[in-house]
């Protein structure tokens, strides 16, 4: 029996914004696809709700398209399914015509240097979910009582640790914070906080917007070194040439700090360029971390590099977060490449191994877990859109599998193995009590962050309907 669009059974797993854009794409393709989309989480929305900072909430309005798109025919939610774990993705497999992988990428890349396991050595990428109430890491610890602090790198994440570790408790209770963080950050001793670029100013991966936002803080002074901005002649010539206007915009604000004087606040953000680390020290936890200053190299393909010089320092900072990139985690029954840390794939299609050309029947990513942690919300709407073209492709050539006969239906599945699965109506159950919390604060919500009680909040709701 030939698969059409008419009959297409489509489950996407991770409902972040690969996973709803996949699933507006099929649903433009065909208003009869049926589709299920996947997430561990009673709560959907992936990084939008567990990545994007607290203080950013006009990013996260983008959940109004996604909930047009959950409430289309043939949609459903199943949250609270760990697939991997309460399913395989073979069983879906057996089940669906085609299988989306859209879990992105929720591990971090280590840096490879000494002292870099030491307590009070951390991801940002943990930071982040637990500033965002993630369950995961809702019971996670970190050391505010410290007076100095080193973010590692210069990306957008680097830049809302920073901003969330500087703003005052006044600004960040007008957010929806988790409750755990609001009450730790409103202790903390940080005063300063170190950002290390292995590279230049104009090789800064940051938005002008999240750069800026820094010298906006009330109370933070951002510290910019003259000798920083003397840029090599290949950074010279990479800006004079450059088309991208955020490149040069980073580089006017930063130009533009170096000759503000200090204010005194008790608060400082300094930005170290060309600077490395080599090394985290301290007996028995962070103490100090040892930074190498970099001379940057053309490269060969128009960038540049950087190279070690024979300059070290020490910073005496007692908590250090590194933000060098995110990666994605393999999962059973799914060919994973293991040094880009992405599932296996060409163009969306996933392959049999990293290097093939044989694609897996019915078996897609997108998102993250397809090319990397790259581009913002927006750039995987397009990686999703390429995806969902090739499985009409194979669709239209009869290269997507028929479902496998005999075998039980998904909701048996999961019901006789006790899965509590949640479902779009239980989400806005959820989404409702936490704005009803967050209204008699004067905040957009109070993030419930253990999944008990997320369950029980679901659970008392039926009782009362």
């Amino acid at each position: 029996m030939s698969v059409s669009l008419d009959t297409l059974r489509v489950a996407i797993v991770g409902s972040g914004p690969a996973g709803f854009f996949a699933a507006e794409a099929l649903q433009k393709a065909s208003s009869d696809v049926a589709i299920d989309l996947y997430d561990r989480l009673p709560t959907p929305y992936g990084l939008v709700r567990g990545g994007v900072a607290p203080d950013h909430p006009k990013i996260k309005l983008v959940t109004r398209i996604f909930d047009r798109i959950a409430a289309q025919p043939g949609f459903r939610f199943l949250g609270h399914v760990h697939v991997g774990r309460d399913v395989t993705v073979d069983e879906l497999r057996a089940r669906y015509h085609a299988v989306i992988l859209t879990y992105g990428a929720d591990t971090d890349r280590t840096l490879g240097i000494p002292g870099e396991a030491l307590p009070g050595s951390h991801a940002a990428t943990e930071f982040v979910a637990w500033y965002n109430g993630n369950p995961d890491h809702a019971a996670a610890e970190f050391d505010l009582s410290q007076r100095e602090v080193a973010i590692i790198g210069i990306g957008n994440v680097a830049m809302d640790v920073a901003r969330i570790l500087a703003k005052s408790p006044e600004a960040l209770a007008e957010t929806d914070l988790a409750d755990h963080a609001m009450a730790e950050l409103a202790e903390s001793q940080v005063e300063t906080i170190h950002l290390l670029a292995r590279r230049g100013p104009v090789q800064a991966k940051c938005t002008t917007t999240e750069l800026r936002e820094l010298g906006e803080l009330e109370g933070v002074d951002v510290v910019v070194s003259p000798r920083d901005l003397e840029l090599d002649d290949a950074s010279a010539r990479q800006l004079e040439e450059t088309t991208d206007r955020n490149q040069r915009k980073n580089v006017e604000v930063l130009r533009e700090w170096v000759g503000r004087p200090s204010s005194g606040a008790k608060r400082r953000v300094v930005l170290h360029f060309n600077t490395s680390p080599v090394g985290i020290g301290g007996e028995g936890r962070v103490e100090e971390i040892t930074v190498v200053r970099n001379r940057l190299e053309p490269d060969g393909r128009g960038g540049v590099r950087p190279v070690a010089m024979d300059e070290t320092a020490t910073l005496p900072v007692g908590l250090v977060f590194r933000s060098v990139g995110y990666r994605g985690r393999p999962i059973a029954d799914v060919p994973f490449d293991d040094g880009r840390g992405v599932v296996a794939n060409v163009d969306g299609r996933v392959i049999e191994e990293a290097g093939s050309t044989t694609p897996v029947p019915g078996l897609y990513a997108a998102g993250w877990i397809k090319r990397g942690p790259q581009g913002v919300i927006g750039t995987n709407k397009a990686c999703a859109t390429d995806t969902v073209k090739q499985l009409l492709a194979d669709v239209e050539v009869g290269a997507v599998p028929d479902v496998k006969p005999g075998v039980s239906s998904i909701d048996a599945l999961l019901s006789e193995r006790g899965v509590a699965v949640t479902d779009w109506a239980d989400w806005q159950r959820l989404d409702a009590e936490e704005k009803r919390r967050g209204e008699a604060m004067g905040r957009p919500r109070v993030k419930i962050t253990d999944v008990n009680e997320m369950l029980a909040v679901i659970e008392g709701s039926h009782a009362a309907t």
